[in-house]
């Protein structure tokens, strides 16, 4: 492996911990995975994350948040599964495209290496040369570091995610049991009729594991109460995993919980051993007294946000946990409101009554876009504290040219391509197109704040990097008007002046939208600054 020359502690080899889940999706693989490299991390080691999405898209780019929750976007412009979100925060790091696996781009390299030669006279296989191609990605990404988690998204016995389990059996075959392990993570459902926890489905799901040459050297078994001693040794002896490594991940109140109790439980330590390192105290001092701040706030505000996809709210994750962060900054709790944009075109502003704050995300389409204006009007007549981010900050600025610059048809070229205000307009470099995938402005970008604005206040710095996904823009031609009129773009893009990346309006309490999206760079102990601008303003208006 090219990542023999690494030492820490006695490790001449990078340590890769696999996490496979079973019986049922929706565990909380990613949360497992994101605390095991925060545990790896808090002990001193060089720890990253690596995420396998075994869907056949090249990436998250193109799939709708109904089907795998928000698409999380990188510095680097790489459009990700979400759980590389949940990753960056928990190890306060910066991910690269380069750590989301897809089947799509294992595919795509292999067909492309065929296509070139690289493979001449050779039958073109799933074995050797996709789970190969899998192998190479991985050790890639590996090099350098101490600790790689890497989290096989999917089921165990889903056919789709048989190449990367193979891949990983041949990786502990390769590099040795000593540096590769397992994690399985399972469901220990009890049933009511019995009052008992159930151990059966995980017997199974290890049974399916096994059958494909993996035996995991540990098992999350998630339960909504904590696992009996009776179910540990029951899935213990069936599995054949010891009982101190049989992890008890019940229900918690709060997600980031979760490594504070798998270190509870000893996982970190079992890990330890088990790859052969020199176990260290984790320092989770910071961690730990941020999540007991959490748990004892007792004030709470009320913010409203008004998106297409509010019906799964892992749509806008990053959006939540941006709040959360913001909470623990400003000590008080925020209840979320979610409002779909279209019932507040059927049902009107009664929708937004008492609320203490508005959100308008991101999103992409003309359905709801006329309840999105709705909630921006109402929020900017009534003085109540605003957000509005990407499309938010787009379908902002139509609100403002319809009803102070009174352009009643004013309007954005995405949803009508006739208008004849055409305030926000497809960006030049985007209308000879004829691919959509990764094709929009995409990650981090310069942007500088102007002096004496809000914006200034909040980040107290002149130029800030903030990460993007849009196509459409303020159009230029309608700015002077704008800003004569009492609109503030308080931030332009560092690369191109014309363009405007942050908007406020001075003389109310707090409102500001900007192009790009905060919360993606949004930390646990450093939230982002306009949401935790916004929390602030949402409670003064609650509690004075």
């Amino acid at each position: 492996m090219s990542t023999n020359n690494i030492t820490f502690g006695g490790l001449n080899m990078t340590k890769i911990i696999f996490v496979t889940g079973g019986v049922v999706s929706g565990l909380g693989k990613g949360i497992t995975s994101a605390s095991l490299g925060m545990l790896m991390k808090s002990r001193g080691l060089k720890t990253t994350n690596i995420k396998i999405d075994p869907y056949l898209n090249y990436d998250a780019g193109t799939m709708s948040p109904y089907q795998h929750g928000e698409v999380f976007v990188l510095d680097d412009g790489g459009e990700v599964d979400l759980d590389l979100g949940n990753y960056e925060r928990f190890l306060n790091t910066s991910l690269t495209f380069d750590h989301n696996i897809t089947t799509g781009k294992v595919y795509s390299t292999v067909i492309e290496k065929e296509r070139r030669g690289d493979y001449l006279g050779a039958t073109v296989q799933v074995i050797p040369h996709i789970t190969n191609e899998i192998k190479e990605r991985i050790r890639k990404i590996a090099d350098g570091y101490d600790i790689v988690v890497v989290e096989i998204g999917g089921t165990v016995g889903d056919i789709e995610s048989m190449p990367f389990l193979e891949a990983a059996r041949q990786m502990q075959l390769e590099e040795g049991r000593d540096n590769v392990a397992f994690v399985h993570v399972t469901y220990v459902p009890k049933l009511k009729v019995v009052g008992e926890q159930k151990t059966k489905p995980t017997q199974h799901s290890v049974k399916e594991l096994r059958s494909l040459g993996i035996q995991p050297d540990a098992i999350i078994a998630r339960s909504e109460d904590p696992l009996e001693e009776n179910a540990k040794k029951k899935i213990s002896l069936f599995t054949n995993v010891p009982t101190e490594a049989v992890i008890s991940a019940y229900d918690v109140e709060d997600t980031y919980e979760v490594p504070l109790l798998l270190e509870k439980e000893g996982l970190g330590k079992y890990l330890t051993k088990r790859l052969g390192i020199n176990d260290k105290k984790p320092d989770l001092k910071a961690w730990k007294e941020m999540v007991r701040k959490y748990k004892e706030i007792r004030d709470e505000v009320e913010i409203a946000i008004v998106g297409k996809y509010v019906k799964l709210a892992d749509s806008y994750l990053s959006i939540k946990e941006a709040l959360k962060h913001s909470s623990v900054a400003n000590e008080v709790k925020v209840k979320i409101r979610w409002i779909e944009a279209e019932d507040l075109e059927k049902e009107g502003v009664k929708l937004l009554e008492n609320v203490d704050g508005i959100i308008v995300p991101g999103g992409f389409g003309a359905r709801g876009s006329e309840g999105k204006i709705m909630a921006v009007k109402y929020a900017r007549e009534n003085n109540i504290p605003f957000l509005g981010i990407c499309f938010g900050f787009q379908l902002t600025v139509v609100e403002f040219a319809r009803h102070v610059l009174d352009f009643k048809e004013a309007n954005s070229t995405e949803i009508d391509p006739h208008t004849p205000y055409p305030i926000i307009d497809l960006m030049q470099e985007q209308r000879d197109l004829d691919k959509l995938g990764g094709t929009m402005r995409l990650g981090a970008y310069p942007i500088k704040i102007k002096k004496d604005t809000l914006a200034r206040k909040l980040y107290a710095k002149e130029l800030i990097y903030e990460r993007h996904r849009h196509r459409w823009e303020v159009n230029p031609d309608f700015i002077e008007e704008l800003e004569k009129a009492g609109l503030v773009f308080s931030g332009i893009a560092g690369d191109d002046e014309r363009r405007m990346e942050i908007l406020e309006l001075p003389d109310k309490h707090y409102f500001i939208a900007t192009q790009f999206h905060p919360e993606f760079k949004s930390r646990p102990m450093k939230p982002a600054p306009v949401f935790k601008g916004l929390v602030k303003a949402a409670k003064e208006r609650r509690y004075g």
